[in-house]
């Protein structure tokens, strides 16, 4: 019995898997059972940001689960308290939650606003404020909470009743987030680039006026920057790109370097909402996790590797945009920010990634017809080539059929 067998015996069949055993990875790239290389511009979705087993990361970890693997969140971890206090700096101050995901972080972060909502009371609305506004074509996880704030219809099915409290408005529309205010609004939930909604970017002069709305309206502006944050736009938040401060943020994937770690941020006088007993993960906070966090915030916060972001995501771009102009009657868009990107094709992509997996290149199709790409951050232009080169190969073929 082979591993396909094995896996469909043992596992819930909730993932279409790929038709590779993965053993192996260094850098930007992986090897499979048969000693067959591969380029991975994925990165475990957004995850190996750093590199496969970056020689830091693999350090911190091995040095820490020599002393200690874990405890409880009722003592003092010191990779957790120095990794908070790095967090902070980076997030004007703010207090840090702990959590093992990204749905986890925005878990407490919606759970910090109902209670900040309850108790901020206006005159409108004397029960307290719950109502949170996202967004069409939003993700924020798979939990009952984070799905109920996922505008996305397919991830929804079978799966109700929902949590009521959440209002959806459309992306770079602020008429339409106005009119969803009421009384019982508390917050505004929202990926500066959505991720599984195919890489749709932000507009600057939309996110200033969610700012603007929330002070006007005493709401609290979060950003889910689970997917891109921490370098993958080229700064170290996706918000340096908009000139615009969010109350609450939440982060996670690539945090942990490839171990498991979300953090929800806040600023002070917001995250002190939160009392003993109000929220809790028994391995939120693991000081194997933290440890290893804490060097993949001193890899990624190196300027040189984030201007090389910028500059390399900006080649790669003008490079996909040229394959655009060559294969017209199949590439409908390319847009990115950073090293978030995604071309938007007139077909469905599945075969397209089939067909790069079988050449060693490792992509994602998300929406049935954006290829996503989410490369390490090491990468350079020599590698973009790579793979200009063989989407350029895929491509031909699919026009010749």
């Amino acid at each position: 019995m082979n591993y396909s067998d094995l896996e469909k015996k043992y596992i819930f069949q909730t993932y279409k898997r790929n038709p590779v055993l993965f053993v192996k990875g260094k850098g930007k790239y992986l090897w499979d059972d048969k000693g067959k290389k591969y380029l991975d511009f994925f990165s475990g979705l957004s995850v190996c940001s750093v590199g496969h087993c970056h020689p830091k990361v693999v350090e911190a970890i091995k040095k820490q689960s020599e002393k200690l693997i874990h405890t409880s969140n009722l003592y003092y971890l010191k990779p957790q308290i120095e990794l908070a206090k790095m967090l902070s700096g980076m997030f004007f101050g703010g207090k840090v939650f702990f959590s093992n995901s990204g749905a986890e972080a925005n878990e407490c972060a919606i759970k910090l606003a109902r209670k900040w909502g309850s108790i901020n009371k206006n005159v409108k609305n004397k029960a307290g404020r719950y109502e949170i506004i996202a967004f069409n074509d939003s993700f924020h996880g798979r939990t009952i909470a984070t799905l109920s704030a996922t505008g996305q219809k397919k991830f929804h099915k079978d799966f109700n009743p929902f949590l009521s409290g959440f209002k959806f408005a459309e992306f770079n529309n602020i008429a339409s987030v106005k009119k969803q205010i009421t009384g019982k609004t508390c917050a505004i939930l929202i990926e500066p680039v959505q991720g599984e909604g195919g890489i749709n970017i932000a507009e600057k002069g939309f996110l200033k006026e969610l700012r603007k709305i929330c002070d006007k309206n005493k709401l609290l502006l979060i950003f889910d920057e689970i997917q891109c944050g921490l370098g993958r736009t080229g700064k170290m938040f996706a918000y340096e790109n908009y000139g615009v401060e969010p109350d609450i943020l939440t982060i996670a994937k690539s945090l942990g370097g490839g171990l498991p770690i979300g953090a929800t941020v806040a600023k002070p006088n917001i995250a002190d909402t939160l009392k003993y007993g109000d929220h809790g993960s028994t391995f939120g906070g693991n000081p194997v996790c933290c440890s290893a966090a804490i060097e993949v915030l001193k890899i990624v916060s190196n300027k040189k590797l984030l201007k090389n972001i910028k500059e390399v995501g900006e080649y790669f771009i003008l490079k996909l945009k040229g394959l655009q102009n060559k294969h017209s009657s199949i590439i409908k868009d390319v847009r990115g920010i950073g090293l978030m990107i995604g071309i938007e094709l007139k077909i469905e992509g599945k075969g397209i990634v089939s067909k790069c997996l079988e050449k060693g290149l490792l992509i994602n199709c998300t929406q049935d017809k954006i290829l996503r790409f989410l490369p390490p951050l090491i990468i350079n232009r020599k590698d973009v080539d790579t793979v200009i080169d063989i989407l350029d190969d895929v491509l031909n073929a699919q026009t010749s059929v």
